[in-house]
């Protein structure tokens, strides 16, 4: 009868600590303040929803935990850091991959990239010099597109309301593609049909993937359907077109085409970096600190004389990117977890 007994309550407290083992909201990251989840099968994504957006679900939970906090994706526990002080200290140069990334790469119909660290190393290098070439061509043409909309911004009476959202989300919409992905988008319509498109991709992504709604709703799923085929049309004519000749004008996508790139990787990279750009010019409209700093730097380096790419490589960007680099950690979930968005399509 004891030993009975003995093996009953060895038996209960190995199926309580189980229990607290295996249910999501009986477990913590060690040390690390954060929620439990809603639900156990969806951890925090009501959370999410009922925030209206990843973003604002994430500023609100550090401003209540701190730089460092918990919550849960699904099953799976996420850590997120929410300064470049706390993502310098556990960055990994050498990670190559992210569950969340490979979710989303698989919503997007991209295959995962293969390759040890050496070669992703590489294809990082190759899009930075595409990145810089890119802009050296392409140099006139945004000083072209910036003095247009300033123009057209000295045009309005002082008291008249500038859409500014409105009016970067255009400026970096024609800058990019074109810097991206070339000539095609001189045409406003073209910029405005690849923009339209953009935003029902990723409207479903943000919101269609997160509370389960695309998949019961065959309307809006064919429209995400159509849209992401559509994107991936344009830029497949643009590789192809691209392919094999020298044209004057360079873009990126001319860097990843002759870094023997296939087309997934050279959708994939166009995307991340054009995004990268976006962002910046995003947070530039929406911080001031960003813009003092940036002032006072230009002003040292150009004075009252021209922009040229010369005084451009002069600049300290030492001196305000770390501003523009917190914001966008922010605004993508935070870099180091590569939550919802990085890499995959432009935003």
């Amino acid at each position: 009868m004891l030993d009975f007994a003995i093996f009953a309550v060895t038996f209960l407290l190995a199926l309580v600590g189980a229990v607290l083992y295996l249910y999501p909201a009986f477990r913590q990251a060690a040390g690390i303040p954060g929620i439990t989840p809603t639900e156990e099968k969806d951890g925090n994504l009501p959370d999410i929803v009922n925030s209206g957006s990843l973003h604002e679900f994430l500023v609100n939970l550090h401003e209540r935990y701190g730089p460092v906090v918990s919550f849960w994706f699904g099953r799976r526990l996420v850590v997120s850091l929410g300064t470049v002080d706390v993502l310098k200290q556990h960055i990994n140069p050498n990670k190559t991959s992210d569950p969340f990334e490979t979710m989303l790469k698989s919503l997007l119909r991209y295959q995962s990239g293969g390759g040890n660290v050496s070669e992703k190393h590489m294809r990082k290098k190759l899009c930075e010099n595409g990145v810089t070439n890119s802009l050296k061509s392409n140099f006139a043409l945004l000083l072209k597109l910036s003095e247009e909309l300033l123009d057209k911004w000295l045009s309005y009476p002082e008291t008249q309301h500038v859409p500014l959202s409105q009016h970067m989300l255009g400026f970096a919409m024609k800058s990019v593609t074109q810097m991206v992905m070339g000539s095609t988008f001189e045409n406003d319509q073209e910029v405005i049909r690849f923009q339209k498109n953009h935003g029902t991709v990723w409207s479903e992504i943000g919101k269609g993937f997160l509370d389960g709604s695309l998949d019961k709703n065959t309307t809006r799923k064919k429209q995400y359907e159509d849209a992401l085929m559509q994107l991936e049309s344009v830029l497949r004519n643009i590789i192809k077109e691209r392919k094999g000749r020298n044209f004057s004008q360079h873009i990126f996508i001319d860097s990843l085409v002759k870094g023997n790139l296939n087309d997934q990787q050279v959708k994939k990279k166009s995307q991340s970096q054009a995004q990268l750009c976006t962002w910046a010019i995003c947070f530039l409209t929406t911080s001031e600190e960003v813009q003092k700093k940036l002032y006072e730097e230009i002003n040292q380096v150009f004075g009252n004389g021209p922009v040229t790419p010369e005084k451009i490589e002069q600049l300290r960007p030492s001196s305000f990117m770390p501003l523009v680099w917190y914001f966008r950690i922010l605004i993508l979930g935070h870099l180091h977890t590569s939550l919802i968005q990085i890499g995959l399509m432009m935003n």
